[in-house]
């Protein structure tokens, strides 16, 4: 029986059924399966400002399906305006508040499937924690990207907007350019155009069937989204009768073809944090080793934004993620009996797809000319991280430096110190206490990294941080060191001019001091006091595990 069915045919069936029928139900309606639609509209962000629309295609799908289709509320932080701000810190935070409401509606609610409508970063793996928790049916629906910015002939992107203040402030641009591209960077609704987090999940979660098939590349503003939108909620009627749920397509070989396709497309990475808290809950077997092991044998075939030239409109008119996985899937680098939220296997979904992308274009390349030979996510372990650490090393022409440390207690100090001209070719940034417990929350690092590319350092000095980058960022950046600094890492006793080796290619990350030296420090370290003691930020820092664990808050 339905769960709702049975609660309106309990003990307290009068009751229930009179508030059921407040909301629209009537005689009829009782033995219909109910579907949660969370929603995470908002004006916050264009990532989500097209969600309403979204969610009354749905709900009108559903109704015609034969369910009962009731929408709710879930909360979004725009990583892009919070960005370098004190207010970043509730990013990854809020990763798992939208994960706690959505499954606190639903099953408070008692409802029968789900339906999560998001688009900012943190939309998709929250809700996806809270498909994992509660195993219920249920369909992501992904907002859709946004169209590229244009200035003259160049494609923008809200990265765009970033590396031009560290270009201005390097004085390679006049002001005028720099309001120029601020002003037309992002031109209306839907999430940031390259394959930065939020297309990186949107293309993990396709992959993994819990999307529909090329849903994930859609333009938030084309009609294809809306009519994406009704199918999902129709296949999500039809997975309820077929009692289909997540944890039945979360598999192992799941999450192998997520990996796969996050190194073939370029993504990002906060999709090794993602999916690893994404497992966790889902009971699956999964560490950060498995991303190296998976990039050894995945190359990058998409040349996509913050690295490439291309941005996600681009991927979907070249045949989108379908196109990405039959390659894949030729050369036995993917799983292709993985089953999908529809009831098909993952060959199923992709036998009418090409075997070979387009010869008039070159978004995709075939495996026999890749952009990169291995995947862009590399694993990173030494005495600075031995937990590990993860190096998005795509479009960087020498993976290796040694060179003296320059230690920030913050994002905001090493911002200061790039854009007043501190920083030398050959340096290591080392940016601490900004992990899960110390920061609290993790911030990403695009603003400095940003403004290293824009004074033109890129591919000259390296950037390590216990916090996350952003999807936008690239150069030799290395992030998610654990155990972070709060906790006692290494990363903590690095002093001012220390040699720090960081080596892409040997997969190292070393402090270049004799254990007795580091020994001493260790002794000598105190930990901080926390930041915050109170509210959501002092709940998290409580609670939060590694980040080589996926930073949850409830692990098991």
């Amino acid at each position: 029986m339905l769960r709702s069915a049975a609660i309106t045919q309990g003990i307290q069936r009068s009751p229930n059924r009179a508030m059921l029928r407040a909301v629209g139900f009537g005689d009829g309606d009782f033995n219909k399966p109910i579907i949660g639609i969370a929603n995470g509209y908002s004006t916050i962000t264009p990532c989500n400002l097209g969600l309403n629309d979204l969610t009354r295609c749905a709900e009108q799908a559903a109704h015609a399906a034969g369910a009962m289709p009731q929408t709710f509320g879930t909360i979004t932080v725009s990583d892009g305006i919070s960005m370098g701000t004190e207010g970043m810190k509730y990013s990854l935070v809020s990763r798992e508040v939208i994960a706690d409401s959505i499954e606190t509606a639903c099953n408070a609610q008692s409802m029968d499937g789900l339906l999560a409508i998001g688009g900012c970063d943190k939309n998709m793996p929250g809700a996806m924690l809270a498909m994992a928790r509660m195993n219920i049916p249920a369909i992501f629906v992904y907002g859709g990207t946004i169209k590229p910015g244009k200035l003259g002939p160049c494609d923008l992107t809200v990265v765009s907007a970033f590396e031009a203040v560290g270009q201005f402030s390097g004085g390679r641009i006049a002001e005028e350019e720099l309001v120029a591209i601020e002003k037309n960077a992002c031109p209306g609704a839907g999430s940031c155009g390259g394959m930065f987090t939020a297309n990186t999940m949107s293309s993990a979660f396709e992959a993994m069937g819990l999307s529909l098939p090329y849903s994930s590349t859609m333009a938030a503003e084309d009609p294809e989204k809306a009519e994406s939108a009704a199918r999902s909620a129709e296949v999500l009627v039809e997975a309820i009768a077929n009692n289909i749920r997540p944890r039945d397509l979360l598999s192992r070989e799941a999450f192998e073809n997520a990996i796969s396709v996050i190194m073939a497309v370029g993504g990002s990475t906060n999709s090794v944090l993602h999916l690893l808290a994404i497992a966790r809950t889902a009971g699956v077997e999964l560490s950060i080793d498995d991303f190296e092991q998976i990039r050894q044998r995945v190359p990058v075939i998409c040349d996509l934004k913050p690295s490439g030239r291309y941005v996600t409109v681009n991927l979907h008119q070249a045949g989108g993620i379908p196109q990405v996985m039959k390659l894949l899937l030729d050369a036995g680098l993917l799983h292709g009996d993985c089953r999908t939220i529809e009831g098909k296997t993952l060959r199923e979904v992709l036998a009418n797809v090409p075997s070979q992308p387009a010869a008039d274009q070159d978004v995709i390349r075939p495996l026999s000319n890749p952009l990169y030979a291995k995947g862009h996510l590399a694993i990173l372990k030494g005495n600075l991280a031995q937990e590990g650490a993860v190096a998005k090393i795509s479009g960087v022409k020498t993976p290796v430096i040694t060179g003296p440390a320059r230690v920030y207690e913050s994002e905001e100090a090493a911002l200061a110190a790039i854009l007043d001209g501190q920083i030398q070719p050959g340096d290591v940034l080392v940016v601490r206490y900004e992990g899960p417990v110390g920061g609290p929350g993790m911030r990403e690092m695009l603003s400095p990294t940003a403004a290293i590319i824009g004074q033109g350092l890129g591919e000259s000095v390296a950037l390590i941080t216990d916090g996350r980058f952003s999807g936008g960022s690239y150069g030799l950046v290395v992030g998610h060191v654990a155990p972070e600094a709060a906790v006692g890492g290494t990363i903590a006793l690095v002093e001012e001019g220390d040699s720090i080796t960081v080596d892409a290619r040997q997969l190292l990350l070393q402090l270049n001091v004799d254990e007795a030296e580091l020994e001493r420090r260790r002794a000598a370290w105190v930990k901080p006091e926390p930041r915050y003691r109170t509210g959501v930020l002092g709940k998290y820092a409580r609670l939060v595990s590694s980040s080589s664990l996926g930073a949850v808050t409830d692990p098991v």
